[in-house]
């Protein structure tokens, strides 16, 4: 039997196995591949964020909210710690994109059209450099005796009187420990949900993001992310009064399709050494769902569904003028458009027939006011790729030390509604390995 059980070998995962290596015998059990054989973006060595932009957000209040969990100093010094860890394998040292006379102009800017722009420390490891960092973060874990049990999907937990002890494999195997974390990940929300379901783990509902991923040429963007890489913008809209944001910013990169169990959605990396003329950033729309309907993930995996459905198995993709005047994009008015689609792989079509009216009128709306911010984005050419859904739905009721309700059993990360960037995962991590530790 194992000390420690890790479900994910993500960024929660790596860094609660971090604070327990040496000191408790710990097995992270995935079922993806190890890092340098990885064909899937979402799950594997690293998780999604070894594919992602791999822009760091040194801000414990950015992707979630650390504060949740401990004070104001505490919070930053987890932000910092992660931080130290990653340099340690790979990242730079120093700040990029922070010129505070620059942010101050922005800022200003953002205000006088009603928008707001969110200051953050940054630092780019690039998607091509991230798997790199990830490949020694693990060596140095095996060296430090963690095991690691790739290719291996967990199904369910073995749970006897309101205590875990163990996992059961998709082969029918068990896997025996006396604490088990559940880190796997957004793409493990739909496996939380069952577990949830299955074994009355509390938990409450949380919101849901869903929008597009937007593509314009990288010359009108040059200037904000000049000041900031991964510029974040909220905006509440004209008509609802939503709240809208940009979200995962990629200067001169590449949208990506994300094959999931029974759907696929969009994302976008940048790389350090291969560049496009364009610039990708999500643009989506926050959901906050009452009763009846309060299950947001199950909102979100029905329009993700529909959207699937449309483009026959691939993502949407429609120029904006095309979706302000109700029309469908096709593939003559793709193929001429001045801005050229750096994914292939997908069906042009109308996003309006697959996402609710409330959320296209948000992006209409919304685009329009950063349109003011950042004029062109709102031009006719502008691609926008469906959908891009945010899965951090369920959020799991821990206690000090992020133990759930069921004993012995542990959260940490965004599959289970803790986090929702890298840097807050990390930490979510590091704080679930104390609190095994204290236990």
């Amino acid at each position: 039997m194992k000390d420690v059980l890790i479900i994910g070998a993500g960024q929660a995962g790596l860094f609660a196995a971090n604070e327990l290596a040496g000191k408790k015998d710990v097995i992270i059990v995935d079922k993806g591949k190890d890092v340098d054989k990885r064909t899937n973006i979402l799950c594997g060595v690293g998780g999604s964020g070894t594919f992602s932009d791999g822009t760091l957000n040194l801000n414990p209040e950015i992707g979630g909210n650390l504060m949740d969990f401990t004070n104001r100093i505490g919070s930053w010094n987890l932000v910092n710690q992660v931080d130290k860890i990653f340099i340690k394998y790979g990242t730079p040292k120093d700040l990029q994109y922070y010129d505070p006379t620059k942010i101050e102009r922005l800022k200003r800017v953002t205000l006088s059209y009603g928008a707001k722009f969110v200051e953050i420390r940054q630092k780019h490891i690039g998607s091509d450099n991230s798997p790199e960092v990830i490949k020694n973060f693990k060596s140095n874990l095996e060296k430090r005796g963690v095991e690691f049990l790739l290719n291996s999907e967990v199904s369910g937990l073995i749970i006897e009187n309101n205590c875990c002890n163990g996992v059961i494999l998709k082969n029918g195997e068990e896997v025996r420990a006396e604490k088990i974390l559940l880190a796997p990940g957004r793409v493990g929300a739909e496996f939380i949900n069952n577990l949830v379901e299955k074994h009355k783990i509390e938990f409450s509902y949380g919101k849901i993001d869903v929008g597009v991923r937007i593509e314009v040429p990288a010359i009108l963007t040059n200037s904000i992310t000049e000041i900031n890489r991964d510029p974040k913008f909220h905006i509440y809209t004209k008509t609802y009064d939503d709240f809208v944001r940009t979200f995962c910013t990629n200067e001169r990169g590449f949208v990506v399709k994300e094959e999931q169990d029974s759907f696929v959605t969009v994302n976008g990396h940048s790389l350090r050494k291969t560049k496009s003329e364009n610039t990708d950033f999500a643009f989506l729309v926050r959901v906050n769902l009452t009763e009846p309907l309060e299950n947001t993930t199950k909102y979100g995996r029905s329009i993700a569904k529909l959207a699937t459905t449309i483009g026959g198995g691939k993502p949407l993709i429609q120029r904006f003028g095309d979706l302000r005047r109700g029309r469908r994009s096709t593939w003559d008015k793709i193929k001429r458009n001045p801005v050229n689609n750096s994914l292939e792989e997908v069906t042009p079509g109308d996003i309006s027939m697959a996402m609710p009216h409330r959320i296209v009128k948000d992006i209409l709306d919304g685009l329009e006011v950063l349109d003011k911010i950042i004029p062109g984005v709102a031009s006719d050419s502008t691609l926008l790729y469906a959908p891009e859904v945010k899965f951090y739905a369920i959020k799991l009721n821990i206690d000090k030390n992020m133990q759930t309700s069921v004993k012995n059993l542990y959260a940490a990360g965004d599959g289970c509604g803790l986090s929702r960037d890298i840097i807050n995962a990390a930490a979510t991590g590091i704080l679930a390995g104390r609190g095994i530790l204290a236990e």
